[in-house]
């Protein structure tokens, strides 16, 4: 008996927790138990091949939005080429409507529904030991044929959540996770009622063991894994325990691993913030969801957070110059239209965070979202994600809107490669917010916007933009560009907006003939007269910009 548990992901760089899960809390059956992972860019072919010739009996299946498009039609194949396999799905894009999704999809056998490990266990134990029956399995929605050839749908019901530290560890051997993020939880649950997120369904907040979660950190840390990502919803909700890890990776950071955290900024005290401080460039990094900062739009998405006092530590965070920072918005909340969104962005890019995310309101299954869809007039994507498309306080139009300004925030903003231009060009703006808007509304009227730029392109559809307004100097504005260009690289060629060099060419070799400067440093004389030494053998961790000093030839 052969049980195959697949993963779909995203990504290649992606794992999937979930499975390795399963996989650890049914390990008294290893041998019956075979793991693969794909992803969702890989040629559906070649997955249906690779899981044809394991010969499996059972295939197990994780679901998500992104990907169950994917598994839908890859497993409408695979019935038709292992006609005696059994296929079962879980996960949250299945779990909250599996009735409807076994009526459709005629070729799963059943769904496991919510928390998967102690169900999973039992459904490998009735398929291997051949003893017992479904109806004996809580957590299931499956379907049973009688013999003359007809079927109907059972749920089982949901189980009982379950003691976390109960899961065995997933990781044992991380040759495969090579050049791949490690996700790892030391919580389930979430003590917030977000009504957007499958997180407030679990109402039980619980917490693994601090003995387990430390001596499972320190295998990370032993093997310097480059990255490890905590998927706990709100990871500071317990001070004692987010104390305990965070003062732990301090005393044993190896100096490579980097793990990052999705936390609530609000709720931190001085006591981490202190700790905080202390820590090594680039040892933890943090996720801060914001989603918004208009008032009633909070209350209306049940979310708790004091936008001052996150404002407060986010700054504080950032003056420790150690530890980067992602903050979060959400486009299409209730009573949040194009105006209130302007402001909400507005108050979060005045934060500086390293990366500012825009996102769009996804009506997720399950969650109280999408039992509100028309009381709040939200229009959204019938198929994954679910995307919101319009709501009452926000128009189709002005959503388009927002997707390019999104799209000019994730290029210039978050790229980090336009730092000292934006700061230059956005004043001459009403306000952050207009300046993205505006340059937008530049690539579409160009049509930039549907072709993949080089980064130099990139630079030069500035420079245009900005010879739109005769406010903003073409020159200055090109120096800045060059600051920004050689902060990241030592250029090869120089872009054609480049100041002349060739008035300096003698004096710059002379000075790194006297000062002895190799030639990976650069030399750069800008136009107001100042000349800057650009050193790339040190780097500022937020920035990853190169060292600079203003130097007299």
């Amino acid at each position: 008996m052969k049980i195959l548990l697949a993963a779909c992901n995203a990504k290649y760089i992606h794992s999937n927790l979930a499975v390795y899960n399963l996989k650890s809390y049914a390990q008294a059956y290893e041998q019956n138990i075979v793991l693969k992972e794909y992803t969702i860019n890989q040629l559906k072919d070649d997955i249906l091949k690779d899981i044809y010739l394991e010969s499996p009996d059972v295939v197990c299946v994780s679901c998500y939005i992104w990907n169950i498009s994917f598994v839908k039609e890859l497993f409408c194949d695979l019935a038709q080429i292992l006609p005696g396999t059994s296929f079962w799905a879980g996960g949250p894009e299945v779990s909250f409507d599996a009735q409807a999704f076994l009526e459709e999809n005629q070729y799963f056998t059943g769904v496991m529904t919510g928390e998967g490990e102690e169900t999973f266990l039992e459904l490998v134990k009735y398929y291997v030991e051949g003893t017992g029956s479904l109806r004996e399995i809580t957590g299931i929605v499956y379907r049973e044929t009688a013999e003359e050839g007809s079927s109907s749908v059972h749920h089982n019901g949901w189980r009982e959540i379950m003691d976390l530290s109960r899961v065995p560890f997933a990781y044992h051997h991380l040759d495969e996770f090579a050049n791949r993020i490690i996700y790892y939880e030391s919580s389930r649950g979430c003590p917030f009622n977000c009504s957007y997120c499958l997180s407030s369904v679990d109402k039980k907040l619980r917490f693994r063991d601090i003995g387990l979660v430390k001596k499972e950190l320190q295998f990370f840390i032993d093997n310097k894994v480059p990255q490890v990502k905590f998927v706990d919803r709100t990871f500071n909700c317990r001070h004692d325990h987010a104390m305990a890890v965070w003062q732990f990776i301090k005393e044993k950071d190896n100096g490579v691993t980097n793990f990052h955290f999705e936390i609530s900024a609000d709720l931190l005290r001085e006591e981490e913030l202190e700790l905080m401080k202390t820590m090594r460039p680039g040892l933890i990094q943090l996720e801060i969801g914001v989603q918004s900062t208009n008032p009633r739009t909070i209350q209306a998405i049940r979310r708790t957070m004091d936008f001052q006092k996150l404002s407060h530590i986010v700054r504080r965070i950032q003056s420790f110059h150690n530890i980067h920072q992602h903050l979060d918005l959400i486009a299409g909340l209730p009573y949040e239209g194009y105006e209130s969104f302007r402001k909400s962005f507005n108050d979060v890019y005045s934060l500086k965070p390293q990366q500012l995310q825009l996102g769009f309101l996804k009506v997720l299954k399950g969650s109280l979202m999408m039992e509100k869809v028309k009381e709040y007039g939200i229009i959204h994507k019938n198929k994954e994600p679910y995307e919101v498309l319009s709501t009452k306080w926000l128009s189709y139009r002005e959503v388009l809107k927002l997707k390019t300004v999104e799209n000019m925030v994730e290029v210039y903003y978050n790229s980090g490669q336009f730092h000292n231009t934006l700061e230059y060009m956005e004043p001459y703006f009403s306000d952050a917010f207009s300046f993205f808007e505006a340059l937008g509304r530049f690539y579409d009227e160009k049509g930039y916007g549907e072709i993949s730029h080089s980064r130099i392109r990139r630079y030069e559809i500035l420079l245009e933009f900005a010879e739109r307004y005769s406010m903003i100097s073409r020159e200055t504005a090109a120096d800045k560009m060059i600051m920004d260009l050689y902060l990241r690289e030592n250029l090869k060629s120089r872009p054609g907006f480049a100041f002349s060099q060739k008035p300096y060419e003698k004096a710059v070799w002379e000075y790194r003939r006297r000062e002895r400067i190799p030639k990976t440093a650069h030399i750069e004389v800008f136009r107001d007269g100042r000349t800057v030494l650009f050193d790339y053998t040190e780097r500022d961790y937020l920035t990853n910009n190169a060292s600079t000093a203003e130097i007299s030839l």
